[in-house]
């Protein structure tokens, strides 16, 4: 798959199709009241013209450009926002703090940021908040206080993830196991929650968490977590079972288990349509690999567009600040289901979003 090309088409393309709907992108660094709400808008979306911009800390995987269009959709439904303006900062913290300050120099009224990594990226969003920007970071938790650093944090409930992995994990491995967590870049509160979590449940020591700690450092891209999973696989001699909170980047490193001569091991992570596929297509060959996935959490984003539009337009502010990602696949036990695969569609594509598969599809083809 080539990630990090479709990244930069899709946000291109993102872009270009939402200012081609809102018109010339604005300048003005205060909303202008409309005098009342768009009939038929959403509650979210208040009397006053916004612009809005949407910062990535990294974009160059599957799961961002689904979770990016996601975004741009949601911003879609308020007529009222003039601009939509995205940024990825390609992995690399310096340029995420310069895309941030970007959107502030450029007179966004509301700031989205996936801050992924993490309190590097406070100071920032607290320069954005102090220029009266609507800042609101994001699923990975940047520290600070809420209405003090920046407007709102919109967290999805890792500790949940955490807990349904470990779970499963008992059911799977009784008697104890080796467990390799692969996360994102280093430090990050998702990683860390999630951790956290599993270890409260998995107390005894028959679980043994290998690799480094807190987690095995992947950024979430596919070549640096089959770069991670290789040195493991060399590594340790025996992994019972891997646990990823990007599953889709795990699929071009699995193979290394075949060419090492050693059967892939249980999967517990998140959902994508290329996982499914590759567990279908390899499990008469590995018949010790089961699969259970969380929904990988795309929509998460809605809710923090929701909240950032709300409150720099005047409108309804959502009574939720936690999207909860609910499980979504379990092969052992086909609860609530069995593992999905959709061949006839890309790989790229997240059978547990709330965007139909087929628009996903679409998406990724332009």
């Amino acid at each position: 798959m080539k990630i990090a090309k479709k990244s930069m088409m899709l946000a291109v393309a993102v872009a270009a199709s939402a200012l081609a709907l809102t018109g010339c992108a604005t300048t003005a660094s205060t909303s202008t009241s409309t005098g009342a709400a768009v009939a038929g808008a959403p509650a979210w979306c208040g009397p006053n013209k916004v612009t809005v911009g949407l910062v990535d800390g990294y974009g160059g995987n599957s799961w961002r450009l689904v979770t990016t269009a996601a975004g741009a959709d949601e911003v879609k439904k308020c007529a009222n926002v003039t601009s939509y303006l995205y940024a990825d900062g390609q992995g690399d913290t310096q340029k995420a703090i310069s895309d941030i300050n970007g959107m502030v120099a450029k007179g966004v009224n509301a700031l989205i940021v996936f801050a992924d990594a993490g309190k590097a990226i406070l100071p920032a969003l607290q320069s954005a908040h102090t220029a009266g920007v609507v800042t609101v970071p994001y699923r990975v938790n940047p520290g600070g206080t809420p209405g003090t650093d920046y407007d709102a944090f919109i967290g999805a409930d890792f500790t949940t993830d955490g807990t349904n992995w470990a779970n499963e994990i008992k059911a799977q491995f009784p008697d104890g196991g080796n467990i390799l967590f692969l996360s994102g870049p280093a430090g990050n509160s998702q990683g860390n929650d999630e951790g956290t979590a599993m270890k409260k449940v998995l107390t005894d020591a028959k679980y043994n968490f290998i690799g480094e700690q807190p987690y095995e450092v992947t950024n979430w891209d596919p070549a640096k977590t089959q770069q991670v999973l290789t040195a493991d696989i060399a590594k340790y001699p025996k992994i019972d079972v891997i646990v990823s909170d990007f599953g889709p980047s795990l699929v071009g490193a699995l193979p290394e288990f075949t060419k090492a001569g050693r059967q892939i091991p249980s999967l517990v992570t998140s959902d994508g349509n290329v996982l499914g596929c590759f567990y279908k297509d390899n499990k008469a060959a590995n018949p010790a690999m089961n699969l259970f996935t969380v929904a990988t959490g795309n929509d998460n984003v809605r809710l923090a567009v929701q909240y950032a539009i709300a409150k720099a337009s005047g409108g309804t502010i959502p009574t939720e600040s936690i999207f909860k990602a609910p499980v979504f696949e379990n092969s052992r036990t086909q609860q609530p289901n069995d593992v999905q695969c959709e061949k006839s569609l890309p790989g790229d594509i997240y059978l547990s979003a709330q965007m139909p598969a087929a628009d996903q599809a679409a998406l990724l083809k332009k």
